[in-house]
């Protein structure tokens, strides 16, 4: 059979949806502009045969495979690292940014072009004097401790997190790996969390990271007493996290001997095994040196990011990491609820490229706000009510009786709840709703189920079969 001549439109097509487009795009979202009508494995060939021939630049890997057109090349990312900056924010952003943090993000979303390449400044930690310097205003470190105080106080380390550890496995495990681009839903994750039961079509890659982050919090819990910034936590947290999704198996709690690159943004990381080793052993002795529980915390979060000192998952590091004081010393742990994937990255893009802190700091703050309402209840630090949760109060009414009504369990729940918001909201709402609904379900008790005008009969039979 003679191979079908494939016409110039059919390249221009493509070419078209990519078009000004300045943050690049995944295949699905090509897809979608081209209408599902296109067939997907002619869209895979075509694009497959555009990188080949130079016509656009292909970058990350899997998932996180996104595509552009020149001269806005991203570097391709080596050891798995990447900073995927996505076309299409989450639906919702960040409320109340400093005018810093709203300046740095302004700075980071710039075509890449845009922004001069930088590496890596020594002297951005060098300069961090412990109890000297500080990254948090003496305002902000009481304002969080205030709200993550815990009656535990005087208890032995990791009293207070042990009584909420189902809990904190759920959400930080889930939020930080949402943070990471994983697309299972919060339902889903607490599936395989407590059942073992893999989400259908999703990747084993993303049921692996959540399983390595609900070990590598229990490590911490468990080991509360002995955690802390040096080698040992560090380099076993990142085992954890890492195992079974790097490359090189040895690779796991191995401090970084190659050279790395980061897709989506001009930033590079620190090269020569000497010299990350040594600035990996500064940065631990500094941190371990910090007094306030919440700028180690914070420190954390700035400088193992920047200095890279894994092949790959020292973001998850991070944030993990950014729980050691925590953990430790009986506070409010920190679990990211409800942090937008964009303005996270943006904050850490901050920090890679202009050593600027205020657009993460504005993000940890509000973060630990979020975090010590839903652990403490501490309900002043929320503000206002939610205003998208008051615009969609009858949809959520409606969807969280309904599956109460039908009896629902944990699958029919998730297929449910996915079809419902395809439906009835458009595409930039429907993450952000299909999170407000899983925890609203996720919530429920003896206690508050009548709001959604459910018999009690109704309730103990949904309830049973949801156990």
């Amino acid at each position: 059979m003679a191979k079908r001549r494939i016409s110039k439109e059919e390249y221009e097509r493509v070419l078209e949806a990519l078009d000004g487009v300045e943050n690049g795009a995944s295949l699905s979202e090509i897809w979608s502009v081209l209408g599902k009508g296109y067939p997907l494995r002619s869209l895979q060939r075509r694009l497959h045969e555009l990188v080949e021939t130079g016509r656009i630049v292909q970058a990350g890997a899997k998932r996180g495979t996104r595509y552009f057109l020149p001269p806005g090349k991203m570097p391709q990312a080596t050891g798995g690292a990447s900073l995927k900056k996505t076309a299409a924010p989450e639906g919702y952003s960040l409320p109340g940014l400093s005018a810093e943090g709203e300046a740095i993000r302004r700075e980071v979303r710039q075509p890449i072009p845009a922004r001069h390449p930088v590496g890596y400044r020594r002297e951005f930690l060098e300069s961090y004097r412990p109890n000297t310097t500080a990254y948090l205003t003496p305002g902000i470190r009481r304002h969080l401790a205030e709200l993550g105080r815990s009656s535990d106080e005087k208890s032995p380390a990791g009293t207070y997190a042990r009584h909420i550890l189902n809990r904190l496995l759920i959400d930080l495990t889930w939020n930080s790996s949402r943070l990471e681009g994983n697309t299972y839903s919060l339902l889903e994750t607490e599936r395989l969390l407590d059942q073992g039961e893999s989400a259908e079509g999703k990747e084993r890659e993303e049921a692996q990271m959540i399983l390595n982050h609900k070990a590598a919090i229990e490590l911490l819990v468990e080991d509360a007493a002995h955690i802390g910034f040096n080698r040992y936590t560090i380099c076993n947290l990142h085992a954890i996290l890492a195992d079974n999704l790097l490359k090189d198996p040895q690779a796991g709690g191995r401090v970084r001997e190659i050279p790395v690159q980061i897709g989506g943004t001009v930033f590079h990381p620190l090269e020569g095994p000497q010299a990350i080793a040594e600035c990996f052993d500064q940065l631990l002795a500094t941190a371990e040196a910090i007094v306030d529980p919440f700028e180690q915390a914070f420190f954390a979060m700035v400088q193992i990011p920047y200095l890279q000192p894994f092949e790959d998952v020292n973001k998850r590091v991070s944030r993990l990491a950014a729980n050691i004081p925590l953990i430790r010393r009986n506070l409010c742990p920190l679990s990211f609820i409800d942090v937008p994937t964009q303005d996270y990255i943006d904050g850490v893009l901050g920090v890679y490229e202009r050593n600027r802190i205020e657009l993460l700091r504005d993000i940890f703050v509000w973060a630990y706000e979020r975090s010590s309402a839903r652990y403490a209840a501490v309900r002043q630090s929320l503000g206002e009510p939610d205003s998208f949760r008051l615009k969609h109060r009858d949809l959520l009414r409606r969807m969280v009786g309904e599956i109460i009504r039908e009896g629902m369990d944990r699958s029919s729940a998730i297929r449910y709840i996915q079809r419902e918001i395809e439906s009835h909201l458009p595409e930039p709402e429907r993450a952000r709703m299909v999170e407000i609904v899983e925890e609203e379900v996720m919530g429920l008790h003896e206690g508050n189920f009548a709001r959604y005008r459910v018999r009690p009969s109704e309730f103990q039979e949904w309830r049973a079969r949801w156990k």
